[in-house]
């Protein structure tokens, strides 16, 4: 029998309150990384078509997660380049200046292209994107994610982001995740 948090698939928030000590994965011989470029929309597109299980991504959803700005994207949207210079993965060093009254760095849209999951580069764009927020000056942050990405809580946790638990439905949702 699945757990509830996997059959609803709910929403979840993480936190962490400052990006001290995080880990450090350095891309595999090959791989690099490099940041938003005029034209990438197309590559974001296409990555996160690939790897989204739970929404319909379409040309519209990169214009109202990140809108238009330019320097902005080039400064906080992360790509995963294969050795062949191929973007395979996606990320995003993004903000919020009021999540809980207060300014955060936000995690945000993080995704590999299925054929190469499961070979630490989730790792490598979480080291790149918490890196970046602390060059942009954000000295914590917060990601939302949903429940049944299990893989991605495994890795937020490792990058030491801990539950936001608001309530008692947070917490049973977290024993049930803490049980899987």
């Amino acid at each position: 029998m699945e757990c509830l948090v996997l059959e609803k698939n709910l929403t979840i928030k993480m936190i962490r309150e400052n990006l001290e000590n995080l880990p450090d994965f350095a891309p595999p011989v090959g791989y690099s990384i490099r940041w938003f470029q005029s034209g990438d929309e197309a590559a974001w597109l296409r990555i996160q078509s690939a790897a989204e299980k739970f929404h319909q991504i379409t040309p519209d959803t990169f214009v109202r997660v990140f809108g238009r700005n330019a320097a902005w994207l080039s400064q906080r949207l992360c790509f995963l380049l294969d050795p062949a210079g191929n973007p395979i993965g996606t990320g995003a060093a993004w903000f919020d200046d009021n999540f809980d009254g207060r300014k955060f760095g936000r995690i945000h849209w993080m995704a590999v292209v299925p054929e190469y999951q499961g070979r630490g580069l989730g790792g490598v764009l979480m080291t790149a994107v918490c890196r970046r927020l602390i060059e942009l000056k954000h000295t914590n942050a917060y990601l939302i994610t949903s429940s049944a990405r299990l893989a991605a809580i495994r890795l937020y946790l490792r990058f030491g982001f801990a539950p936001l638990i608001r309530n008692q439905a947070d917490e049973i949702l977290w024993q049930e995740l803490v049980a899987r």
